[in-house]
């Protein structure tokens, strides 16, 4: 496992990791199947996925077989990566806008 995916692990509860290990391991899963492959109750499996996907380890899609279930898959780090890298510029841009309209405001 990589580093960066451990440190998104540490600060997670240990329901969060065991989903996770079992989605990386695994591949796709609804809810009710990582319940019963985790042998946790299924509000815990939703409050765990829900952690996941607030970090970008995991990410929902729709169940081909029944578009009212989600189903739940591990991220690739290098799509994580891919995501944060495309995500930067736009928060650096942002903040210098910020700042010269902060500028703007102060000369007036």
């Amino acid at each position: 496992m990589e580093k960066g995916t451990r440190e998104l692990l540490e600060p997670l509860p240990p329901s969060a990791k065991l989903v996770y290990y079992v989605l990386d391991a695994e591949g796709r899963f609804d809810q009710t199947g990582l319940a019963e492959e985790t042998r946790l109750s299924t509000r815990t499996v939703r409050f765990a996925v829900e952690k996941l996907t607030e970090v970008g380890l995991v990410e929902e899609g729709l169940c081909p077989r029944d578009a009212r279930r989600s189903v739940y898959q591990a991220v690739p780090p290098a799509e994580r990566d891919a995501a944060g890298e495309a995500e930067a510029p736009a928060e650096s841009t942002a903040a210098s806008e910020a700042d010269s309209t902060s500028a703007a405001v102060a000369e007036d």
